[in-house]
């Protein structure tokens, strides 16, 4: 028999202007057999040249940083790679910038007070295609959230949850179907997902909806 492979590292990209901090980081996940960091950046504008070097799996990245902040480090990713998966690590996470983090295209969001296997368990969850938002980080996203949606959106949102289609929501509500197509496009854009199976997983998840 031959020796089982090796199962592939996950590829880690750290940003974050604090030097001790990502000494910190490269020293905890170099004790995960499944994790490598392969790259580290202290701004954004060298966190996109450093994922055009490496192309990681993961990008940990801070929200406050010179240059180029995290929110616009993100855009810029997601702009030139749209497939690239990006975990915020920050000491702030009020629920605006947890929300605006979200809507530029973070896969998740953990807050640097938490405990280490939060983050690792984040990265691994980002890694392999899903959203990792603990419950204490959802639950100040609610308001922000519950006060952007409109009530109409959060109707239409509540009817795309009973699996209704466009038309079947304009009929319910009397509106033509190119408006529901907007108000879905509006809700996708402020949950910060990109799909209407997500917007229910999503809204389910931060307690703007219930199903039945």
């Amino acid at each position: 028999m031959q020796p089982a492979k090796p199962a592939e590292k996950i590829r880690i990209l750290l940003v974050d202007d604090h030097i001790v901090m990502r000494m910190g980081l490269v020293t905890a996940t170099s004790g995960e057999p499944d994790m490598e960091v392969i790259g580290e950046a202290d701004d954004g504008v060298h966190a996109l040249e450093a994922y055009r070097r490496h192309r990681p799996d993961v990008v940990v990245l801070d929200l406050r940083m010179p240059r180029m902040n995290g929110l616009e480090t993100i855009r810029a990713l997601r702009a030139e790679f749209p497939d690239a998966r990006v975990l915020i690590f920050s000491n702030y996470a009020s629920g605006d910038e947890v929300f605006q983090a979200l809507s530029a295209g973070a896969s998740g969001f953990v807050v640097k007070e938490m405990a280490l296997e939060r983050l690792l368990e984040a990265i691994r969850a980002v890694h392999h295609g899903e959203h990792y938002i603990p419950p204490e980080i959802s639950t100040r996203m609610n308001g922000r959230v519950l006060s952007q949606l409109s009530p109409r959106e959060l109707e239409v949102l509540r009817l795309v949850a009973k699996g209704l289609s466009n038309k079947e929501i304009g009929a319910a509500l009397q509106v033509v179907e190119g408006t529901v197509k907007i108000h879905v496009k509006s809700i996708l854009a402020k949950l910060g997902v990109s799909d209407r199976t997500q917007a229910i997983l999503a809204a389910v998840k931060r307690g703007i909806i219930q199903l039945d």
